[in-house]
């Protein structure tokens, strides 16, 4: 039986503050709808359909550039990246060129954490070579 749902159903990132999380990643992601899930109740965020978790860094795992990073498909990379350093995510790697006009650039949260952007640019930015 084939399943209907989305191929991804959560990203967990680890933070230090969890409500200041909550706020920073609505802000850096617009369109995400604040969710309650369980009991007691676990507040997430859902990204066009896609489970945004906010949980406490700890000693198994920590806050910070350390593992994988998830890229986020945008309509408009040059916004979505001017977006994002405007609510205060500093660039990390990138942007750079794929193929055509597609680009990729990893930006981190207040917590260290890395997000990557991946989608098409008018070319207004620089690229690294």
């Amino acid at each position: 039986m084939k399943s209907t749902a989305p191929p991804i159903a959560a990203v967990m990132v680890h933070v230090t503050d969890v409500n200041a999380a909550l706020r920073w990643y609505a802000d850096a992601f617009p369109d995400a709808v604040p969710m309650s899930i369980g009991s007691p109740a676990f507040e997430c965020l859902s990204v066009h359909g896609v489970l945004l978790e906010l949980m406490p860094a700890d000693a198994k795992v920590g806050a910070g550039a350390s593992g994988s990073v998830v890229y986020w498909n945008v309509a408009d990379f040059d916004a979505a990246l001017a977006h994002l350093q405007s609510c205060g995510a500093p660039l990390y790697r990138g942007p750079l060129r794929l193929e055509g006009d597609e680009h990729m650039a990893q930006v981190r949260d207040p917590w260290g954490n890395c997000l990557g952007l991946r989608g098409p640019s008018t070319g207004r930015r620089q690229c690294a070579p």
